[in-house]
Parts: structure tokens; sequence; C-alpha cells
């Protein structure tokens, strides 16, 4: 069982679309234009962008400068990046 992200535009390094996602365990296993839900939880994310994998490892998190700290630590980070707009993260 995994989860099935669905209707978003997925966004990778090369690429944009309208495709379902699949993530098993901590990975993304699948790309396709449509995954079958049974026995997954589902998420739809309908007028979004979906951006696999995502977070960019070119942070400034937990970073000291100038005398002070960043807001975000990499907990709080992560947070931020999965937040959507209905709040659920």
């Amino acid at each position: 069982m995994g989860t099935v992200i669905r209707g978003g535009v997925v966004v990778t390094a090369t690429d944009t679309q309208r495709a379902d996602v699949l993530i098993e365990g901590e990975r993304v296993t699948m790309l396709a234009e449509s995954i079958p839900s049974s026995g997954h939880t589902t998420i739809d994310a309908t007028g979004t962008f979906v951006f696999p994998g995502g977070v960019d490892p070119h942070t400034h998190l937990d970073m000291p400068f100038g005398g002070t700290i960043t807001a975000d630590d990499f907990e709080s980070g992560a947070r931020r990046v999965a937040w959507r707009n209905d709040d659920r993260c």
C-alpha cells in the first residue's frame, strides 16, 4: 500500500505534465497518466503543482549569518515545503 497523488501538474527536472504520482514507503515509485487507487491512500492535487522528491538540496535552513540564525530549521522548513492551501500538513 502507498499513497497516490492524483490530478496535479507534475513538475520534474525534464517535464511538466498532468500525471499521478505513487509513493510507497519513502520513495516515489511511479509517475503515470493514471494510477489505480485500489489499496492506496489518495490525495487530490487538482489545481496544484506536484514536485516529486521535492526539497531543493540547496537550502538556507538552520544557518547562522551576520549574528542571526534563520527562522526555520530543517524540520520546520521541510514542513513549509509540504504545506498545502487546505493546511492539512
